[in-house]
């Protein structure tokens, strides 16, 4: 396998355990290389795995031994059912490693997404719900983690970043992840915080609201300031932050003491102006940053890239919601397979067009595929 165009993307999937006890007429990697090369080409279940194999079976015999040719599309759902997911994953992670170039203050973004068509109502399992890391500069998803059933992302989020490697990096997370134990993890990590504050924590945020809604205490106590304005088709888009590192204003804090790093709160104000149309709303924020309006601002923003360029695509380019695998492991494997898929198109970056149209002209074009694969 060594010399294959795939070798670089199985030299990290080559530890995982085979869960098939009995008929492995195929081999586990073959496997797993048609379900990527799929995945990368359009493929969106097993039977369409199936058809993408049978239709490039002389292609991927160049570089797989195929000893009992193709496996059906039965074979395929059976074994990622089977596949221990936490290997998967921690495959996936091991490759993103080798290949991503980390940047010092890059901001990782957190998120979690429901795979809606996951559930089996006849068996009574609910959809299953994953929380994913994507970071900003390189634009991949660095990893992801199952949410525990009768649970929710903040008990996925500390064991996800153990997993990560956040040295140096800006961690950012919706409301819902504005939580103390949260907080711990990252500084933990030696990487920095930017938190959105909502109802979740509603003493944090009345104290936040009781200095950046007053005009004369944010002139008593002197905020940093940073201010940007985008036009695009029409529309203009004002955010203005004000931030401060007041020691003797954060010492107020409702259970100051209790948020690990703590150094910085902020308020951002989001002004969009449509023909006639106005409309304003207003975020807080806490960091474990010193003051700095221009950087909070930026990382503030950077956050909204992962509903943006993942799950947005994955839902556009991928049709992630309308997938219907559900068995045993399978959806949560076949989510890995389209972050790996989505990592990979990504990186290969010679052709300006979608992800979608990538996805379609890897399907009709072997070159271009193995550029994908390779780079």
């Amino acid at each position: 396998m060594a010399e294959t165009p795939v070798a670089t993307l199985l030299d990290h999937f080559s530890r995982l355990e085979d869960p098939r006890r009995d008929n492995r007429r195929h081999l586990l990697l073959d496997i797993i290389v048609i379900a990527i090369c799929a995945a990368i080409c359009g493929a969106n279940s097993w039977t369409e795995v199936e058809l993408f194999g049978k239709a490039k079976k002389n292609w991927l015999a160049d570089f797989l031994e195929l000893p009992h040719g193709i496996p059906s599309h039965d074979t395929f759902g059976r074994l990622f059912a089977l596949l221990n997911p936490e290997q998967f994953q921690q495959c996936f992670q091991a490759w993103v490693l080798a290949v991503e170039e980390r940047t010092q203050g890059q901001v990782i973004a957190l998120d979690g997404k429901q795979l809606r068509r996951s559930h089996d109502k006849a068996l009574g399992k609910k959809a299953i719900y994953m929380v994913s890391a994507w970071a900003s500069q390189n634009g991949m998803v660095l990893g992801q983690r199952k949410v525990d059933d009768h649970s929710n992302e903040i008990t996925a989020i500390p064991p996800l970043l153990d997993l990560l490697e956040v040295s140096g990096c800006i961690v950012t997370t919706d409301a819902m992840g504005c939580q103390t134990a949260i907080a711990e993890k990252v500084i933990e990590n030696d990487a920095d915080y930017v938190f959105v504050v909502k109802e979740n924590q509603s003493r944090l945020l009345e104290t936040l609201q009781g200095l950046f809604d007053d005009p004369d205490e944010m002139k008593r106590v002197g905020c940093d300031y940073h201010k940007s304005v985008d036009k695009d088709h029409g529309r203009i888009e004002i955010r203005e932050c004000w931030s401060t590192s007041d020691p003797a204003y954060l010492q107020h804090i409702a259970s100051f003491a209790d948020w690990s790093g703590l150094q910085s709160i902020a308020m951002i104000q989001a002004e969009r102006r449509i023909g006639e149309e106005k409309t304003v709303k207003r975020r807080y924020l806490i960091s474990s940053l010193k003051s700095n309006a221009k950087q909070l601002l930026h990382a503030s923003r950077t956050y909204w890239g992962i509903e943006n360029k993942v799950h947005w695509v994955l839902d556009v380019a991928f049709r992630e919601d309308d997938s219907r695998v559900r068995k045993g492991n399978g959806a949560q494997n076949f989510a890995v397979l389209r972050h790996i898929a989505l990592n990979l198109l990504r990186r290969e970056n010679s052709a300006r067009i979608s992800i979608r149209a990538k996805r379609k002209k890897a399907g009709w074009d072997h070159d271009y595929l193995l550029k994908i694969l390779t780079a």
